[in-house]
């Protein structure tokens, strides 16, 4: 009878079973060199720079290529000099910054800069919505590029860092703006916005408790003007009191309440933003027609298309018009007033993604798992990945995620 229970075993499968082994450690991404390239802005005054020469300087320190077109920083008093001796290049054309794969504006290309862009490029820039056409989106979706707004970009905490920075100057900027339209010179009241002994203050109404409101309340409070805050997250209210160490007369957005406050108002200030789109509109045009003869209104939430029904896009060359006796300040660019501090501001924030890119691999790479990076992109090699645009414009779109996922399959 054979005997089954005895089956000859290889040495090879059982050598080495109880001995060490060898620690299989994750290997990190290649480390890429970007090519980044700074075009000198088109769009009518807009005067801020994407990276300023001491950030371009620290990109450069880590190896990687920046080429800036002349005249770039000139309106934020950054010269063609001052980038060269800290290694950027200098380029006299358009076409040659082009040519870089990485694109940074502070301003959404112009139909005519489109022409420029190659296939898988990357370029990131605000979207400002009343500014984009379908025109607009289906060119740039022809050169199968990847777009991202930067106002659209979230960190790890979910905030959005270039709104909140741009956000901070827009409330100091805002108040002092109105300030002057206030003055009979420039067709206003001819009310001061603090008022003095025996007179009273103007009266300034924020829509929004966030960080607009913030800052154009402390300019406010400063110069002794009378507020009022207006907003649907009783959170964003309380926490603003907190921030200002003071009771303020706040509110939800209640429309008979709303459109009191209004018809006594001097200056009111629009600081509605939307994570996804489109600002709602929270003034309608009869309550506008029904505010005081030379009171301001200035609306900080025109570059996602504004929160008042009267509100019509302007430029800094022309940046007020008058609609039922109101004046009306839109610049969607308002930080541009201060481009060098602007500049600097939203430098700080795209120098710090770049260099983590870097490490990555690539923008690209650093989107598979960066979520708020992933959240500012609106068109992605050829396809439209905003729900709002698609709705907008009628495109059909896929969701980003989908995407990814197959191209890392």
């Amino acid at each position: 009878m054979t005997d089954y229970s005895k089956v000859s075993i290889p040495k090879s499968l059982t050598e080495g079973q109880r001995q060490t082994q060898t620690e299989m450690l994750q290997v990190p991404p290649k480390s890429n060199k970007l090519f980044i390239g700074i075009p000198k802005e088109e769009t009518s005054m807009e005067n801020r720079v994407a990276l300023v020469p001491a950030s371009v300087a620290t990109l450069v320190s880590h190896g990687h290529r920046v080429i800036v077109e002349t005249g770039a920083g000139e309106k934020s008093n950054y010269s063609d000099h001052k980038f060269s001796e800290i290694g950027a290049e200098i380029a006299y054309s358009k076409e040659e910054v082009y040519k870089a794969s990485v694109i940074l504006k502070v301003a959404p290309p112009t139909v005519e800069e489109l022409d420029y862009f190659h296939s898988d490029q990357m370029l990131i820039s605000p979207l400002q919505l009343p500014l984009i056409s379908e025109e607009y989106i289906n060119k740039l979706k022809k050169k199968r590029v990847i777009a991202l707004a930067m106002e659209y970009i979230q960190d790890e905490s979910g905030i959005f860092p270039i709104v909140r920075i741009m956000s901070e100057m827009a409330g100091n900027t805002a108040l002092i703006t109105a300030a002057e339209l206030l003055s009979k010179k420039n067709g206003g009241r001819g009310v001061l916005l603090g008022g003095i002994s025996g007179v009273p203050p103007a009266k300034v109404v924020i829509l929004g408790a966030g960080v607009v409101a913030e800052f154009a309340a402390r300019v406010a409070i400063g110069l002794g003007a009378e507020i009022r805050v207006f907003d649907n997250n009783v959170y964003k209210l309380m926490r603003l009191q907190q921030v200002l160490h003071r009771q303020l007369n706040t509110s939800t957005l209640n429309p008979i309440q709303l459109e009191k406050e209004l018809l006594t108002a001097e200056v009111v200030i629009g600081a509605i933003h939307s994570t996804t789109g489109r600002a709602p509109v929270i003034v309608s045009e009869d309550m506008v027609m029904k505010m005081k003869q030379g009171s301001v209104i200035v609306d900080i939430s025109i570059d996602q298309g504004g929160c008042f029904e009267t509100s019509e896009v302007t430029t800094h060359k022309n940046p007020t018009f008058v609609k039922h006796g109101v004046i009306h300040y839109c610049v969607p660019n308002i930080a541009s007033k201060v481009p060098r501090t602007a500049s600097i501001a939203v430098s700080n924030i795209l120098v710090s993604i770049l260099l983590r890119a870097g490490a990555s691999g690539n923008i690209e790479r650093l989107m598979q798992h960066d979520m708020g990076l992933r959240h500012g992109v609106y068109i992605y090699k050829g396809t439209l990945t905003n729900q709002y645009l698609s709705e907008r414009f009628g495109i059909k779109y896929t969701d980003l995620d989908l995407l990814i996922t197959s191209n890392l399959g």
